[in-house]
């Protein structure tokens, strides 16, 4: 397992994390980004991520029927967890969370297989504020999710997680920036 989260790290370092100038979601300004997407949608990356984040769950004591955060980011996360939960004895279904509702149709803010009544696992790429995690969390308790904590792919170390914390949730994360930024190149 360790050397997975090693690899996992160093997948991160090379396609998703950049030193430069940047606005974030949230509006603050960094000198160090990460686009999660850039390993959570390669074939290797959700090859390492699917397990990692299936161990994490347990390790956790999390006995979730269901896993989903808000899209984008939290999709492929969450597809690569229930795709490798499939040959355990407790398949996780995966979900969407729409940053809105739709319109038409259903008008869903939820997509996918969530039921009323799922215990929950939020899922989400990168927690920076806790802003993102905290909308999908919303979002799954108006639809009858019990949540038993949010698990992110990278914890960016600026005071996310304890906003999430604060808010009543257990909180882990697959990677830390402090585990990424010294494999930077240039670091």
């Amino acid at each position: 397992m360790r050397a997975d989260r090693s690899a996992l790290y160093r997948l991160l370092a090379e396609r998703s994390a950049k030193r430069g100038r940047f606005t974030l979601a949230s509006g603050r300004e960094s000198e160090f980004y990460v686009d999660a997407r850039l390993t959570a949608m390669s074939p290797d990356g959700l090859a390492l991520i699917g397990p990692l984040a299936l161990g994490e769950i347990e390790a956790a004591g999390w006995v979730p029927d269901s896993v989903g955060g808000l899209t984008l980011g939290a999709d492929p996360i969450s597809y690569a967890i229930s795709y490798a939960s499939a040959s355990t004895t407790r398949p996780l279904r995966a979900f969407t969370v729409r940053k809105e509702a739709k319109a038409h149709g259903t008008g869903k803010l939820i997509e996918g297989p969530f039921r009323d009544g799922d215990r929950v696992v939020v899922i989400e790429d990168v927690i920076t504020t806790g802003g993102s995690a905290l909308k999908a969390a919303a979002a799954i308790h108006a639809a009858g999710g019990a949540i038993l904590g949010i698990l992110a792919l990278v914890d960016r170390e600026e005071g996310g997680r304890e906003t999430l914390e604060q808010a009543g949730y257990a909180v882990r994360a697959l990677a830390r920036a402090s585990d990424i930024l010294p494999l930077l190149a240039g670091h």
